[in-house]
């Protein structure tokens, strides 16, 4: 109960303070209770934000499927924007923006193993599925496919500060992922 609280309180710290502004005393005082216990659990502020994102961010278990390829990656964005705005996803941005380089390598494994692969997977399902409809070319479920939209994502996250609206969602999928995968000739 006492840990739940204290990577809740952590999660809550990074929403609203930034990596920056986080403190393990401020966690402590979030959790009502005292630093040693955050520090007898976490021996870095780095393990203690890895271990709340992990535990905190929100799960798709599967992939959309309103009917058509185009539908089912629209709500597949959708749901990952979602999953961003949260207040888990919220505290993810923060540490995305606000970390140097050294500590974004930290990171890593919580990024790509609780917000990239999961995605990939998906979209891996949705683009199968359309392969199974006849609106996706077979060669198209490659790799560099499956990367285009998380890869798009966080670059507009990081680098243009983009609050992923609905028309950008609509225009990745529209003007770069439906022309990636149309069967050849149509």
């Amino acid at each position: 109960m006492l840990e739940r609280a204290l990577l809740d309180a952590a999660l809550e710290q990074l929403s609203t303070v930034g990596w920056k502004g986080l403190t393990m005393e401020g966690v402590a005082a979030g959790a009502q209770t005292g630093k040693a216990a955050v520090y007898r659990r976490w021996p870095s502020k780095e393990d203690l934000v890895a271990d709340a994102l992990v535990s905190g961010l929100p799960r798709v278990e599967r992939a959309p499927d309103p009917g058509g390829v185009r539908e089912d990656l629209l709500a597949l964005c959708r749901q990952v924007r979602q999953i961003m705005y949260s207040r888990p996803g919220v505290a993810l941005r923060s540490v995305i923006h606000e970390c140097d380089h050294m500590q974004v390598e930290r990171f890593e494994g919580v990024i790509f193993g609780s917000v990239v692969e999961p995605t990939v997977k998906l979209l891996r399902e949705a683009i199968k599925r359309g392969i199974g409809r006849g609106e996706v070319r077979s060669d198209a479920a490659n790799g560099y496919v499956f990367d285009v939209i998380p890869a798009m994502m966080m670059y507009r996250a990081k680098m243009c500060a983009s609050e992923w609206s609905d028309q950008g969602l609509v225009g990745t999928v529209d003007r770069l992922m439906l022309p990636l995968l149309r069967p050849y000739g149509t």
